[in-house]
């Protein structure tokens, strides 16, 4: 009684062969063509459009970065004018470091508050006084070319190389400042040293 499940499904479809009535597969794509239009609808049209105007904006506007990014380098015009130079009682306004923008209003604000920090601690006695003439007459210098190519700032307008020479103008009279405090302490030592030695 033992029948193997396979071999009797083997026999029922070797016995029963289904075909299909004549002219089926005729109807089923007439109906397939029916349900399935073969022009583009309205709405598909329209984003297919839209994806190519879309296209053609990324396009534009890659070329018009890569064009800007690209021109960049090439030097502006010099004969840059500063248009409303006067204020409303007629006096010439003139303009800073710090005028041009945030970040060089902190480098000035910088500088300028240690260089007078620096001024603030110098101690002038008669031991160093002629030491102290010496920077200050270069320091005066230096305050004076500070002056002037704030003046060719206001006169010509912002350029790269006048601003990085006020910062180094800048730069520089701190420089000047801590080398005379440290010549200062130098000159106090080696006098405590001399009294030191005196006194043994």
């Amino acid at each position: 009684m033992a029948h193997d499940l396979r071999e009797l499904f083997k026999k029922e479809r070797e016995e029963k062969r289904h075909n299909l009535k004549k002219g089926h597969e005729a109807r089923f794509l007439a109906k397939l063509d029916e349900q399935l239009p073969t022009t583009l609808p309205m709405k598909k049209a329209f984003t297919w459009w839209l994806q190519v105007a879309a296209s053609v904006v990324v396009v534009l506007g890659l070329s018009v970065y890569i064009f800007l990014g690209f021109s960049d380098g090439i030097e502006p015009d010099e004969n840059i004018t500063v248009v409303d130079r006067q204020d409303s009682d007629g006096e010439e306004q003139t303009i800073s470091l710090g005028d041009l923008s945030p970040d060089l209003k902190k480098i000035e604000t910088y500088y300028t508050t240690n260089i007078n920090l620096q001024l603030s601690d110098l101690e002038i006695d008669p031991d160093n006084k002629e030491l102290m003439d010496s920077y200050m007459d270069r320091l005066a210098e230096l305050d004076a070319e500070y002056h002037r190519l704030n003046a060719e700032l206001n006169e010509f307008g912002p350029n790269d190389q006048t601003i990085e020479a006020l910062i180094k103008n800048l730069q520089l009279r701190l420089q000047l400042l801590q080398k005379l405090k440290t010549k200062l302490n130098q000159l106090k030592s080696s006098k405590n040293e001399q009294e030191t030695s005196n006194i043994v």
